[in-house]
């Protein structure tokens, strides 16, 4: 599972939670259908965008399917999304997948750098790139424009030197998810919505690709690995200026378009892109500027993972100087479950007993909402996935619910309703 857009069931409310998880097992399903069971490894959390998109465009295209029980569902069945919109999602999800794959050919990173497992790799590749082609074109979008895009950027890897700039590399994703957006419009009968969403795609794939470019510099350095921002001579600070951007121009965009039911949309495109910016450069070490983070000022609260594991390492003592139990993190303290302990010195764990520590701290979402937690193996302290405090509560109903939970519409991180 890979993907920028990681929302969390303590972020959402109960029927958008229910309603995004729909989504991802209709893609699942779709990949499942359409391409053969090894194809639902790429099922990924931002190609489900797409099927949100169809299905928030139109009633028609919001219908689901029954599925049978699945281990991720905790072996229960359910209704999933279902149409047009799940085969777009699973086919750029397919031809994303296998653009994954050559990359990693190319660069010969871990077990690819082998010829045995290179050359199976590569026939997996080769195959869901045709896959998605011919699905493409069942559904109206140019298949092999899409695998041109593809070739497209690999070209402008190539060309990319010092002082290039970095939007030169990244226009090809840009046109691809641009297209890809736009496409929605055009399968739920609304084409009005198509130049806006078209507009909305481009900058989410800018932020996107950026985004992993930040993600894996460092390893890319250490590994030797061709990366953009290296290899251009981009900075950091440039390339967070672009993604603050893109983030502002994609909620711009969606306030052209007509929607029968944008909640979900603008949690996916709003709120969750704002927070994986912040989430990516923060754990490369880049983290917000405080007076430029959404939801900080003097009176309110600071949604910020930093700001919240500070104030839980430095607030041990009370206001009469006593000592005070330690935060046990989570999700506004939704979280309460503090098992296993952090520990000093960490205690390690071994292959076994590691495994079932993490099934155990991924069931009781501390992976994604302690803040921080041991690490399932090494028992260092880790990062949440998710933001340690965020509102869950419905956009567009927002306003009520954050002030309610956080008293922060003045200034809030959470709900782009609020001013």
């Amino acid at each position: 599972m890979f993907g920028i857009l990681r929302p969390c069931r303590h972020s959402l409310s109960e029927d958008l939670a229910r309603e995004w998880m729909s989504h991802l097992c209709g893609l699942c399903l779709s990949l499942r259908d359409d391409h053969g069971q090894a194809s639902r490894v790429a099922t990924n959390y931002d190609g489900l965008v797409l099927s949100v998109l169809t299905a928030a465009q139109s009633e028609e295209q919001s219908g689901t399917r029954k599925a049978g029980r699945c281990p991720l569902r905790g072996m229960r069945g359910a209704d999933v999304a279902d149409g047009s919109g799940a085969r777009l999602a699973s086919t750029v999800s397919l031809m994303l997948a296998s653009a994954k794959i050559s990359d990693h050919i190319a660069d010969g990173d871990g077990l690819y750098a082998r010829p045995g497992v290179r050359a199976v790799a590569g026939r997996v590749a080769a195959r869901w790139r045709r896959g998605a082609q011919e699905s493409g074109d069942g559904l109206g979008l140019d298949g092999a424009e899409l695998a041109a895009v593809v070739d497209r950027q690999r070209e402008a890897e190539l060309s990319a030197r010092e002082g290039t700039d970095v939007l030169t590399v990244t226009r090809p994703t840009e046109k691809a998810t641009g297209e890809a957006f736009a496409h929605t419009a055009v399968l739920a009968g609304v084409p009005a919505n198509a130049d806006p969403l078209r507009e909305a795609g481009r900058l989410f794939g800018r932020a996107a690709h950026l985004l992993d470019a930040v993600e894996d510099q460092e390893e890319d350095l250490a590994n030797g690995a061709w990366n953009p921002l290296t290899a251009t001579g981009t900075p950091v600070s440039r390339a967070r200026e672009l993604c603050d951007g893109a983030v502002l121009g994609v909620g711009l965009a969606l306030r052209e378009a007509e929607f029968v039911d944008d909640r979900l949309t603008r949690v996916l495109l709003v709120v969750e892109l704002r927070k994986a910016v912040e989430r990516v450069f923060a754990h490369a070490g880049h983290p917000t500027p405080s007076a430029h983070r959404g939801g900080a000022d003097s009176e309110g609260h600071r949604h910020d993972a930093h700001h919240h594991g500070d104030q839980r390492e430095n607030d041990h003592e009370d206001a009469d100087g006593g000592e005070s139990p330690p935060a046990r993190g989570g999700c506004c303290s939704a979280c309460g479950c503090a098992i296993p302990a952090l520990e000093e010195p960490p205690r390690s764990r071994g292959l076994l007993a590691g495994c079932a520590t993490a099934l155990f701290m991924c069931c009781t979402c501390q992976l994604c909402c302690r803040d921080p937690h041991p690490g399932p193996w090494s028992g260092k302290p880790r990062h949440a996935v998710c933001d340690p405090c965020m509102c869950a509560c419905d956009v567009g109903e927002c306003c009520t619910g954050c002030r309610d939970t956080c008293d922060c519409c003045d200034s809030c991180c959470c709900c782009p309703c609020c001013p």
